[in-house]
């Protein structure tokens, strides 16, 4: 049975978005929060709320808050997706693009959880049910590395190692023009979009982020670069190359070149998560694996490099 949670809403929450009060109140992510105001599991004072209608000290809020077992999690195959590592504690899978880290509203594709749960993976329960033993992730578009955990230690180890910063989290990016300095950092913060939903900005308001980068090789339209994140914020890459006036080649969202984008072939944004090293949560020991270039992306780099 779903469990329905009630509790008033404090002074410091008055005129909070439902979304941003409830993660805060319930200890959720954002995210969260607001899949379950979509799905019309919130109340404040007995009437329905959608996730950005405003809180009012005071009132009472009622939250449904699903079962796992509520939340499907269909286990389909993921062609092209590769187990780079599996032991007892956690598996290391190589993404292909369109695929999603974990099933959510309105995404009817194939997930990573659903893939391991086809090819008869037992991932660790930790984690909001749709998406258990996912400790970082993804976005649709971009490929490469990412780690799910199988125990509930290993879950609660790795979400420490990212909260800590101790991950090194490796991405190769083609931006267009050439970024100047050839070797920088960007710290700007990143927060919701203010005008368009499903984007994220540089804004004042956002959460701390920062991205180090170094150019690795520079074409006529374009510039091959390596990049190291320190903060793991939500299309970070995406956001602070556009925010330099450098978005990833191909990423029509932030801003790229649709010309450039048809002359390379890419149906995406040219970023790959091509190295990703931890502290084994097991064992103690540096584990670090590596993923090359798919197709699209290799392919495009050819044609780039070619002229």
């Amino acid at each position: 049975m779903p469990e329905r949670r009630v509790l008033p809403v404090p002074e410091g929450l008055e005129g909070e978005r439902v979304d941003a009060g409830l993660a805060r109140l319930l200890g959720l992510s954002r995210s969260r929060a607001a899949d379950l105001a979509a799905g019309g599991g919130v109340r404040v004072d007995g009437a329905v709320v959608g996730k950005s209608d405003r809180l009012r000290a005071g009132a009472l809020v009622e939250v449904e808050m699903p079962d796992a077992a509520t939340v499907p999690v269909p286990a389909e195959p993921v062609p092209g997706m590769r187990v780079v590592h599996d032991d007892d504690d956690l598996v290391v899978v190589d993404k292909p693009v369109g695929v999603a880290a974990h099933p959510s509203p309105g995404w009817t594709g194939p997930t990573v959880v659903g893939g391991l749960a086809a090819a008869g993976y037992t991932i660790a329960t930790s984690g909001a049910a749709e998406r258990q033993g996912v400790v970082h992730r993804l976005d649709v578009g971009t490929s490469g590395l990412m780690v799910v955990a199988k125990s509930e230690y290993a879950y609660s180890r790795l979400k420490r190692a990212f909260k800590d910063r101790t991950v090194d989290k490796v991405y190769h990016a083609l931006v267009q023009g050439h970024p100047d300095p050839l070797t920088g950092t960007i710290d700007a913060p990143i927060g919701r979009h203010p005008q368009h939903d499903g984007k994220w900005a540089v804004t004042a308001a956002g959460k701390p982020s920062v991205t180090h980068y170094e150019v690795l090789e520079a074409f006529r339209a374009a510039s091959l670069v390596e990049v190291h994140l320190e903060t793991g914020r939500t299309h970070q890459i995406r956001v602070h190359f556009s925010a330099l006036r450098h978005p990833c080649v191909g990423d029509l969202t932030y801003g790229a070149d649709p010309v450039l984008a048809a002359r390379l072939g890419l149906q995406r944004q040219w970023l790959h998560a091509v190295r990703l090293g931890f502290e084994h949560p097991g064992t103690g020991q540096w584990l670090e694996l590596t993923s090359d270039y798919p197709a699209d992306l290799a392919t495009a780099l050819d044609r780039l490099a070619g002229g």
